[in-house]
């Protein structure tokens, strides 16, 4: 897909890219990547957030990009600029292939993550009341006897609101881990936040993501791994407790992508309620 036509000359100007060709990247679902030579230009879509779930706030990600410049978690931030095509943030481009074996160092590197003090950005205490509302709005955004149905099954775990705030990356996914030969990196930082670390623990197990981003879910011993891996028992007991809760919500937000004819999300949906139905 072609860069909207004065964009490379107001980066250019603004010496945030070199002259050179720039090629579309793929994976992306909210905004229009590109690479110029060894940088990344992130177009953010117009209007915020393309999910209930996901929100889409290029100044969140400058300001954690910068934040976390040298910790080896996720890539240089190069700058943010405003064009007339929308939000835009360029950063170094990471070379590395998509995750899709080995969960083990991804449990250490949203260990690293969730154990630094983040910059000043949305709070999202998370606990169970709060995710229950969330999840229900979706629900009736959806409409169908699918959405009724899971509506019915939510979850009830005594999980009250956190009281110390984790950075957490929001989108913690396989797409948005690339693997490295210093190790995993944190890519797609549109939707950080103050919040529950077991927020990322619940996207990256969850069967729906592993189907959509690598075409199979975790097996019970790579779940085992990655939250051992992980460590911080603390949080590892919040995440079994909140599981079923964390789990139904991605099942929501599955439905209700697919209900607006997002490829591979009915099947996202399918396999995360057959995993709450065994008990996440």
């Amino acid at each position: 897909m072609r860069p909207p036509a004065d964009l490379a000359g107001r980066l250019r100007a603004a010496r945030l890219v070199e002259d050179a060709a720039w090629h579309t990247l793929r994976g992306g679902r909210s905004n229009r990547l590109w690479r110029v030579g060894a940088r990344v230009v992130k177009l953010y879509r117009p209007g915020g957030r393309v999910s209930p779930l996901f929100a889409n706030a290029p100044h969140a990600e400058a300001a954690v990009l910068d934040h976390l410049a040298g910790t080896g978690l996720a890539p240089r931030l190069r700058g943010r600029i405003w064009t007339p095509a929308g939000d835009c943030v360029v950063y170094d481009y990471q070379p590395g292939a998509s995750w899709r074996a080995g969960p083990a160092p991804v449990g250490r590197l949203l260990a690293r993550l969730h154990a630094l003090r983040g910059p000043a950005l949305e709070a999202d205490p998370g606990g169970a009341a709060r995710l229950i509302r969330h999840t229900r709005a979706m629900l009736a955004a959806c409409g169908g006897a699918a959405a009724r149905r899971l509506a019915a099954q939510a979850p009830r775990p005594a999980a009250p609101p956190l009281r110390r705030l984790a950075l957490v990356h929001g989108d913690a996914v396989p797409g948005n881990v690339i693997v490295t030969r210093d190790g995993p990196v944190l890519i797609d930082w549109q939707c950080p936040a103050r919040g529950d670390p077991c927020t990322d623990l619940a996207l990256f197990l969850s069967p729906a993501m592993q189907h959509l981003y690598r075409g199979r879910p975790l097996a019970d011993a790579e779940r085992a791994a990655f939250l051992a891996a992980y460590g911080a028992p603390a949080t590892r007991i919040r995440y079994r407790a909140l599981a079923p809760l964390l789990h139904w919500r991605i099942a929501a937000h599955c439905l209700w992508r697919a209900r607006r004819g997002a490829p591979g999300f009915r099947r996202a949906f399918d396999l995360e309620r057959a995993a709450l139905r065994r008990g996440v």
